[in-house]
């Protein structure tokens, strides 16, 4: 019996379990046992999915990107309500480099995918947060270190906690982030820490590099 076997689970769907495994298995190679890594990941999965079921997007269809973009449309009225939402915010959106690849790409993804990375993402920010809280940091210093090292996603047009080039990005560039960052760190390393430390933020940096073209 395989160690994903042990985890396995009825109360969830073929996909919400295949989303499981694949995060505890991230979890394990970056060096977390099997036992927390189980205990992070389903915790997280669970919250993922009662969010989305009261967002009502739990059931979205697979190609939900391509009706977005219009390369598919629907007579659903569910859809085209959550279509009509989620749409309004695209022009603001486009203004920050988002194509219609890229909403392609995030949203034909299952929204327990989509709602899996963020979640990992905001740990990964948390964990930061906090050693170098245990550092020595303030709150405000180690608040300022994430901005500058992680790139921050949300709504653009939230300007809570930050504005202008340093208000969140939209989640539909994730991937092309990924792969910039990528490349970025299997090159100069040193030339790259200097650009993010000139930044005021990573979405600044970020911002700057794709009216570069460089992402």
């Amino acid at each position: 019996m395989g160690i994903f076997d042990l985890f396995k689970s009825s109360k969830y769907s073929k996909m919400d379990q295949q989303i499981l495994e694949s995060t505890i298995q991230n979890y394990i190679a970056t060096g977390f046992s099997p036992k927390d890594a189980k205990d992070m990941s389903t915790s997280m999965l669970d919250s993922c999915i009662a969010q989305s079921k009261k967002d009502g997007t739990y059931d979205l269809p697979g190609n939900f990107g391509d009706i977005m973009i219009g390369a598919v449309h629907t007579s659903d009225p569910i859809l085209a309500k959550v279509f009509d939402k989620i749409r309004e915010k695209l022009p603001i959106k486009r203004q920050d480099g988002v194509k219609d690849e890229d909403i392609k790409w995030w949203w034909n993804l299952n929204d327990i995918e989509r709602r899996m990375m963020i979640a990992q993402d905001d740990a990964s920010k948390l964990n930061s947060f906090m050693t170098d809280r245990k550092k020595g940091m303030s709150k405000e210093e180690a608040a300022v270190r994430v901005r500058k090292y992680f790139p921050i996603y949300g709504d653009p047009e939230d300007i809570t906690n930050a504005s202008g080039d340093d208000r969140p990005l939209p989640y539909e560039l994730k991937d092309r982030i990924n792969l910039y960052i990528e490349k970025k760190v299997k090159g100069n390393t040193d030339e790259y820490r200097d650009e993010i430390e000139r930044s005021s933020s990573f979405n600044s940096l970020i911002r700057k590099e794709i009216k570069a073209n460089n992402i």
